[in-house]
């Protein structure tokens, strides 16, 4: 059967090297601090789709909300073999929890049309709630499957996979269209194809292609209605859709529709405690063993 796959990912700050400065006075992430990098486990959603696109042919769309400059993970989803991408993006969106999120992309969802598999990565890195991916399916009334390592079956309008439960796996089935989110330890990423990477570098948005075209002169030049076409023609052109785009709710999106709320923000600092040093001697090497055997570290 030929499947259609619909991955939602997502853009975040990297949280490996977090300073003082990673959040702001409202209790938002302050997102200018840090690098921007895929989330992980988008990753591996991606590659999930990716790999049933193998086994049973079909397409894959990659789709982010975030502001323009998350189209940057939109070509990495191309480069690694998505079909199409989709940046649901507008002012409208800012400072969505997660019921505002999902509400979203369940949107972008109905939007897109047809699909017989939603796939997320299990949580993102900038929140860790792991709530997007059922809040989605919930707003659509799909099943879903959590957890997923593997899908074992396919056919006959039905999905057979082995996810993970606590102590071990287990196997579930469930009608399509579904939605399942994906784990670190489904799969390994497949790196950016080179061939890939060279063709869809100059994917781009409607409003990208604007900003390339401001100013310009059109004599020696194609017209931004030209350039469109063309682009569309060759499949780099990254769809770019507002809340309107999507028939969103303005009270059910962003901070309007986010009930969760920051009570409050603490800066931990991390103080050094009372150390000892030990001198690479026999002699002092000697002593602290004696003084472990005194303390009853060691017996």
């Amino acid at each position: 059967m030929s499947l259609t796959s619909l991955v939602f990912v997502k853009q975040v700050p990297d949280t490996k090297n977090i300073s003082g400065e990673a959040m702001k006075a409202d209790g938002t992430v302050n997102r200018g601090a840090l690098p921007a990098i895929f989330n992980p486990e988008d990753l591996n959603a991606l590659e999930l789709a990716l790999s049933l696109k193998d086994r049973f042919g079909g397409r894959v769309a990659a789709c982010t909300m975030g502001p323009p400059g998350a189209v940057a993970v939109l070509r990495h989803a191309l480069y690694m073999g998505a079909d199409e991408a989709i940046l649901l993006t507008d002012r409208k969106f800012a400072a969505a929890d997660t019921l505002a999120t999902s509400y979203a992309l369940a949107c972008a969802a109905r939007r897109f049309g047809h699909f017989d598999l939603v796939l997320c990565g299990r949580q993102a890195i900038d929140g860790d709630t792991a709530q997007v991916g059922p809040q989605v399916a919930e707003k659509l009334d799909l099943p879903q499957i959590t957890y997923v390592e593997d899908v074992l079956r396919l056919a006959d309008g039905r999905v057979r996979v082995r996810n993970l439960i606590e102590g071990g796996t287990e196997v579930c089935e469930c009608p399509l269209p579904a939605l399942f989110t994906v784990g670190s330890s489904a799969n390994t990423p497949r790196p950016a194809g080179a061939r890939r990477l060279m063709r869809f570098k100059k994917a781009v948005t409607r409003s990208e292609l604007l900003a390339r075209h401001a100013g310009r002169t059109y004599e020696d030049s194609e017209t931004l209605a030209e350039e469109e076409a063309r682009l569309k023609a060759r499949g780099l052109w990254i769809h770019e859709w507002s809340a309107a785009d999507v028939g969103a709710d303005d009270q059910r999106i962003g901070g309007a529709g986010s009930p969760t709320k920051v009570k409050k923000v603490e800066s931990v600092v991390l103080a050094g405690a009372e150390f000892k040093e030990i001198a690479p001697t026999e002699a002092a090497i000697g002593a602290l063993v004696q003084e472990l055997i005194a303390d009853h570290v060691f017996v």
